[in-house]
């Protein structure tokens, strides 16, 4: 049994801190003859205004919010048609997506995935099973870009926070579907989006609908290069694979919105996602050199399905004395299953015939809710809690029937994860000047996780976070510049599903395609966060900012891979520190800054260097979580009468790291160019064309692994394919 307990702030003082907070708040409250201050923001920004202005439209959370925050709109999130959140992510400045279009990938900030960007939705994290690609870009209101952490949501952000705001207000009647169709080289992509909305009185709801379906066949060509100690060839191998799948995706956010006659709101949203996936994968591997593996050809079809449902009851009440109570219930329920079936082939002779069939169920019950004070003088005090509980379970069954005189193998695993978490914040938001405004706060987040099963002993896991939180903001003279400052304490938990020590057998084993397993010794990592900005602001909404992080890691975790017996093996271990920087600098620039008269053309840059370094792992390249070093994007629009066009071209760079002593990766740069226009017929009517990666573009991964007799390299190529879409918009 493992237990760990670490950083955590005794019981006594943090009731202190949170007694002596709530003590302020009430008495404050008390005081009926204190001014009383007003915020502009609308129900779903998290953070006050540095500032109180007389309308609405007036506001900017980038500029005006003292933590650091880039919004985007949803006409924004629509403007090329994409179909994937993750598409949409990858032309936001500091944001990368691994992978080739159309292939999905991880979301990263400062060029850090892996669990170090905390990705939300609506302010919370997505089940285990839910795939960021199958959430249609039509169901978000806005996305939030937060660099630095604040006390309101959970601290797991050493890169930062995305969180997907779904669609919530409902301003007017809308009747509108949307019918697309994606086309390209082995890729066929029909979409169908309906979005349904009404208010009256004190009431309103809100119906989207997403259905979309995906017929592609990828290619993935690879290559195996061995070589002796001396340099030589020993072997040399080619794998020519190919994956056709089928994923059928259904996405519905309904929301109904009550304002009460006493002036409460009471909100009820929830969020369906249903997800099929049938695939074939097909292997054929060649050696020209050398030995061929064991098992050459191995033809796989899979069934691979996930369905959630997350429903939450949120109450808003405003008292007297200018204070507010927010309080959400919710909890989702989800499960996943996938079924494979694998026939392996040497010579035309079956030697594998292996079943697996997995599924999982997860419950989840969660509760947070904010009490904010106005203290007066653009001063105000918040108090929160978030608690919940979560529960998976998983069977897993895999048979290996012996056929060809090879031996047989069946396991029949089942385990049970279950996580217990608290967290209660304080944070402390003022106007000092009215150029000067300060936020304090400080979070303390507990976890419990208890995972049993077949196989190992039951695993206790405790692990606490005390993060103090600071970040500033200076307005110089003039209002057209700013300066920002932040540090912060943030941290990344394991992950739930690495935690059990259950192997995932791999075919054809070797260092380059090890068996995989989990670690019950994981510990998380911590981290200190320093962030410094300088903004701009032209008129016509031009910006210009320049930005520098750093973040130090202890307790950094790392896949090790190692020989257990006659197997290669790999899994998550805790091994020292490590420390990343970030250079950031982006611009915006309507031309109608520059001259008068300028046509409606609107001009966007940003590029981001990223450095980091792993302790543990010896130089050169020992980046961070295969860090990206240098990414970019650059974009323009145009609108005349009823057209509107526009392009956007994103870079990411990646080059060689050194993973551990003996293992090096290796990816190809990538280049985006994606193109746009919308044609607008009459206002009920318009039509919308777009264009993703023009420049079709291979992707290129590597790994080499030195073994005791020798280098192992493998070399896989994910060709890159033009995607065209048009999509037909009808309002009714």
């Amino acid at each position: 049994m493992y237990h760990h307990a670490m950083y955590a702030c005794g019981a006594p003082l943090r009731l202190t801190i949170i007694a002596a907070s709530l003590a302020t708040a009430l008495a404050a409250q008390a005081q009926e003859t204190q001014p009383k201050t007003t915020s502009a923001k609308s129900e779903d920004t998290t953070m006050q205004k540095v500032e109180v202005r007389g309308a609405a439209d007036a506001y900017d959370p980038r500029r005006d919010d003292t933590a650091s925050k880039v919004v985007i709109t949803h006409e924004e999130i629509v403007k090329y048609g994409d179909t994937s959140v993750t598409d949409v992510l990858k032309r936001v400045p500091g944001v990368t997506v691994s992978g080739s279009p159309g292939r999905g990938g991880e979301i990263r900030m400062r060029g850090l995935g892996n669990g170090y960007t905390q990705v939300l939705i609506n302010g919370e994290r997505a089940p285990a099973g839910f795939s960021m690609d199958s959430l249609a870009p039509d169901t978000i209101e806005r996305i939030e870009v937060l660099r630095a952490a604040s006390a309101e949501f959970s601290t797991q952000s050493v890169a930062g926070t995305i969180n997907i705001v779904l669609k919530k207000a409902v301003s007017r009647a809308q009747r509108e579907i949307k019918v697309g169709l994606g086309r390209g080289a082995g890729v066929t992509n029909p979409t169908v989006n309906l979005q349904l909305a009404d208010r009256a009185d004190g009431f309103s709801w809100s119906f989207p609908l997403n259905v979309s379906y995906q017929d592609a066949e990828r290619p993935a060509p690879a290559i195996e290069h061995d070589y002796d100690l001396a340099g030589n060839t020993i072997a040399l191998r080619s794998t020519d694979f190919v994956n056709t799948n089928h994923i059928s995706t259904l996405n519905s956010a309904p929301r109904l919105n009550w304002k009460l006659a006493n002036g409460d709101q009471l909100t009820w949203q929830s969020f369906v996602n249903v997800n099929r996936v049938r695939i074939d994968l097909d292997s054929s591997t060649t050696a020209q050199v050398g030995a061929n593996v064991p098992v050459p050809y191995v033809h796989t079809p899979m069934h691979n399905g996930f369905e959630m449902l997350r429903s939450d009851l949120n109450w808003t009440h405003e008292l007297a004395s200018g204070a507010k109570l927010d309080v959400k219930l919710g909890g989702w329920v989800g499960g996943g299953y996938s079924e494979q079936h694998r026939y392996g082939y040497r010579e035309g002779v079956q030697v594998l015939d292996s079943i697996t069939d997995n599924r999982g169920h997860d419950y989840n019950l969660s509760s947070t809710g904010k009490y904010t004070n106005p203290l007066g003088n653009g001063h105000s005090l918040g108090i929160g809690w978030d608690v919940g509980y979560g529960r998976h379970n998983e069977h897993r069954i895999q048979e290996d029937y012996p056929i060809a005189g090879y031996g047989g193998f069946a396991s029949d695993e089942r385990f049970v994860s279950q996580s217990a978490r608290v967290a209660t914040y304080v944070q402390d938001e003022w106007n000092i000047t009215p150029r000067w405004s300060l936020y304090l706060g400080m979070r303390w987040e507990g976890v419990r996780v208890t995972t049993s099963g077949s196989g190992f002993d039951t695993v206790h896991t405790n692990s606490s976070v005390l993060s103090p939180l600071l970040q500033t903001l200076y307005k110089l003279p003039g209002a057209k510049d700013q300066l920002r400052f932040a540090v912060t304490r943030t941290y990344k938990a394991p992950d739930l599903l690495s935690l059990p020590p259950r192997r995932f057998v791999s075919v054809n084993n070797s260092a380059t395609e090890p068996d995989v397993m989990g670690n019950p010794n994981l510990k998380p990592e911590l981290a200190l966060g320093f962030d410094a900005s300088y903004e701009h602001y032209f008129a016509e909404g031009g910006l210009l900012s320049l930005s520098a992080s750093r973040r130090n890691i202890q307790d950094f975790t790392r896949n090790v891979i190692i020989l257990d017996g006659d197997r290669w093996v790999q899994l998550p271990s805790n091994g020292g520190s490590a420390e990343t920087h970030s250079l950031e600098a982006e611009a915006k620039l309507p031309l109608k800054v520059l001259m008068a008269g300028a046509p409606a053309i609107d001009l966007r840059a940003s590029v981001t260097r990223n450095w980091s370094r792993v302790d543990a792992v010896p130089g050169p390249n020992n980046r961070l979580d295969q860090q990206n070093p240098l990414s970019a994007t650059l974009g323009i629009d145009y609108k005349a009468g009823p057209l509107t066009a526009g392009a956007s071209f994103a870079l990411r760079t990646g080059g060689p790291v050194r993973v551990s002593e003996q293992q090096t990766a290796y990816q190809s740069v990538r280049r985006d160019l994606d193109l746009y226009a919308l044609w607008k017929f009459d206002p009920k009517v318009q039509l919308r064309v777009a264009l993703s990666n023009v420049l079709r573009q291979d992707g290129v991964g590597a790994t080499a692994f030195m073994e005791p007799g020798g280098l192992v390299t493998r070399t896989t190529t994910y060709p890159g394919h033009m995607l065209a879409r048009a999509t037909l918009e009808m309002k009714f």
